[in-house]
């Protein structure tokens, strides 16, 4: 079983008290049914993306820009510059974590989070 959830699950963030506490039960949801399923044969684990290149995330780093009078990069570089590899993540970055724990190289692994965020959190 794979669960997503996402880095604002792992870390708290200010402002965001509601929205981070739903992306912690499905940590907390990960870690139980991990150890229900276990003796079935069934590993739950979930993965964790911090800030992605989506729709979503191009109005939001367009907003940001145009509230500064700078461009779109502009807005995309002030979310970027906080991550240690220095970008944003691409879609294919978070599917490969997915693949990875649906693929049998991670069959000894339960009850975790992937973080896939470019460095943004260390644990």
């Amino acid at each position: 079983m794979i669960n997503a959830t996402l880095q604002a699950g792992v870390v708290g963030n200010s402002n965001l008290t509601v929205y981070g506490g739903t992306k912690f039960v499905v940590r907390g949801i990960t870690q139980t049914l991990a150890r229900d399923l276990a003796d079935s044969g069934i590993t739950v684990n979930a993965y964790a993306p911090g800030i992605v290149k989506t729709p979503m995330m191009f109005d939001i780093s367009h907003e940001v820009g145009k509230n500064a009078g700078k461009d779109d990069e502009w807005g995309m570089q002030t979310f970027a510059k906080d991550i240690t590899l220095k970008r944003l993540s691409e879609p294919e970055d978070v599917a490969a974590a997915a693949s990875f724990l649906a693929g049998p190289d991670s069959n000894y692994i339960t009850g975790q989070t992937i973080i896939v965020d470019g460095g943004m959190q260390f644990h």
